[in-house]
């Protein structure tokens, strides 16, 4: 046993590097395991709201758990007292071979939630990870750590998820997640939680489970309660006790449409200032997520990178701590080009294309909130309708239809699409949520030019776990009204190449040195805690090429 974070021996070099997760018998013990220590939920549990882990490095990843301390000391109180929790991480499901441990407090001053930076690991690597308090012993969570940085990868299988919103459905899409055996790590692109009050933002019939507290969450004890709330939901628990997540924030995590300064859903007169709630919101996120954030003159970073190996890196965005506030829609047609207005801020687009440009890796993946492939009716930026665009004071990008995407801050995309260009980097792929539907795309240097002119890379965006779709919205039976729009979207915008407006569900990525493909998963009806699955459709992007569907799905 090695105390504190020391090291194990590590197997020799390149031992884990082709592996894919669950091979062989540690796969076997790892399934046995895991059925069997389901989450607890019982009344009087001390570990009532699970195990996670998170940011996988070669040599380190971040263990979670939350002590319940006594009945009443329920998250957001702000009571109970502090209590001693020992982790341990071990590289077999028994705990015969303890690879590092140790002792933290659990306190209000976290919300008895713990978080621990386990070091000391060996790179790609199968662990199990528990903790202990009050006499209790928490489920087993299996985790693993990311390959050695000079690794060389078959692949790489990622699950994508996004926009699961309590009151609008069960989480059958973490459930059939969960279920899988290829998976290295489930990334979550925004929309953890929504804030709103409950009833207030529910699903096409209505609230299937009511959001607690009642009222819209303001404070850092309404956070923490929501939180709470959402880490009771045991298909969300059973996928967080079984892979590590890599997560970025979103708007809801905070308020609707948020951005440096405040919020379209936020009311300075009645919920105070948005500065003390952004605040609340993220030291709430920080306490109860298994992310890696860091800290500068005092502010929470979490914009950061992730490496598997030589096969891919992945930059995680934060796209609403540094952004300007989205134009409305009549001056937005006139400020979207503005290059003084940001989404990234400068400090992140630096660091987003310096590591763009500077990548060792065959694949340069984005985490990436909102989409970035043009969505515009129609586009306009060409040279032959510069004239119009002029005339009328239309953007160079054409009209925008959502101004909170990037189409909102083209100054930032055209920097972003240059870089990429100018250097010549290939193999660039966006990963985007946010929208609550699904997309494929390339993305085009000059989108009036598109499929003659360059293209920059490429962009998959996944449905919402369970928050409205547009199919939602209209209330007619899905694959009805929504499938002419699909097909009009498509005819004015060529680069498109799918779009899917009605299905929930999550996204599964194979990244390979010879392409990366994401396949489309759709549950049958986020009302029913046990709905089925089924497979939508797949697209790849060969490397050094451009989308195309494939026919059948990953096995």
């Amino acid at each position: 046993m090695v105390e504190n974070n020391s090291a194990v021996t590590s197997p020799p070099s390149g031992h884990f590097a082709r592996r894919t997760l669950f091979a062989g018998t540690t796969a076997a013990a790892a399934g046995a395991v895991l059925g069997t220590a389901a989450p607890a939920h019982a009344s009087g549990s001390t570990f009532r709201h699970g195990v996670a882990s998170g940011d996988p490095l070669p040599t380190a990843v971040i263990l979670w758990t939350r002590v319940t301390v006594a009945e009443d000391a329920t998250p957001g109180s702000g009571i109970g007292a502090a209590t001693p929790v020992r982790w341990e991480i071990s590289t077999d499901p028994d705990f015969d071979a303890t690879a590092a441990s140790g002792t933290v407090t659990a306190s209000t001053d976290t919300d008895h939630t713990v978080k621990v930076d386990a070091t000391g690991l060996a790179p790609g690597r199968d662990y199990f990870y528990r903790f202990t308090a009050r006499g209790e012993t928490s489920p087993v969570g299996r985790t693993r750590t990311a390959p050695a940085l000079d690794a060389e990868l078959d692949r790489l299988r990622l699950g994508l998820v996004s926009c699961s919103n309590w009151e609008a459905g069960w989480f059958g899409s973490y459930r059939h997640l969960a279920a899988r055996t290829d998976l290295d790590a489930i990334v979550h692109l925004g929309d953890y939680i929504y804030e709103y009050a409950r009833g207030a933002y529910t699903g096409r019939n209505g609230a299937v489970r009511a959001h607690d507290p009642v009222n819209e969450i303001v404070t850092l004890a309404d956070y923490r309660t929501r939180h709470g709330q959402y880490k009771t939901d045991p298909d969300l628990l059973a996928l967080h006790a079984k892979l590590p997540f890599i997560c970025t924030w979103d708007d809801h995590e905070s308020a609707d449409n948020s951005w440096r300064d405040g919020a379209e859903n936020h009311d300075p007169a009645t919920q105070g200032d948005w500065g003390d709630r952004k605040a609340a919101s993220a030291r709430a996120y920080l306490e109860w997520m298994p992310v890696r954030a860091t800290r500068s003159d005092g502010q929470v970073q979490i914009y950061r990178r992730l490496r598997f190996g030589m096969l891919a890196e992945l930059s995680m965005l934060d796209l609403r701590s540094y952004r300007d506030e989205e134009a409305g829609p009549l001056a937005g047609w006139r400020h979207a080009d503005d290059p003084s207005r940001t989404l990234t801020g400068r400090a992140q687009m630096d660091w987003l294309t310096a590591g763009l440009t500077s990548a060792p890796t065959h694949w340069k993946l984005i985490g990436n909130s909102v989409m970035v492939a043009p969505l515009v009716f129609p586009p306009l930026e060409s040279a032959t309708t510069q004239a119009i665009t002029t005339a009328l004071g239309l953007p160079q990008g054409g009209i925008t239809v959502n101004g909170d995407q990037w189409d909102g801050y083209t100054a930032d995309r055209r920097t972003l699409f240059d870089a990429i260009a100018a250097n010549q980097v290939s193999d660039v792929v966006f990963l985007t949520g946010d929208i609550h539907t699904s997309w494929a795309a390339d993305l085009p240097l000059n989108t009036a030019n598109y499929p003659a002119g360059p293209t920059v890379g490429a962009e998959f965006v996944i449905p919402s776990v369970t928050s409205s779709s547009v199919g939602d919205l209209l209330k007619v039976p899905p694959r009805t009204a929504s499938v002419p729009a699909e097909e009009a979207i498509k005819l004015a915008n060529h680069h498109l190449r799918y779009v899917e407006l009605d299905s929930h569900g999550f996204g599964v990525l194979e990244v390979t040195p010879t392409q990366t493909q994401m396949d489309w998963f759709y549950v049958a009806d986020v009302t029913d805690p046990v709905s089925g699955v089924r497979h939508g459709i797949s697209f790849a992007v060969p490397s050094g090429g451009r989308i195309e569907q494939r026919p059948t799905p990953l096995t």
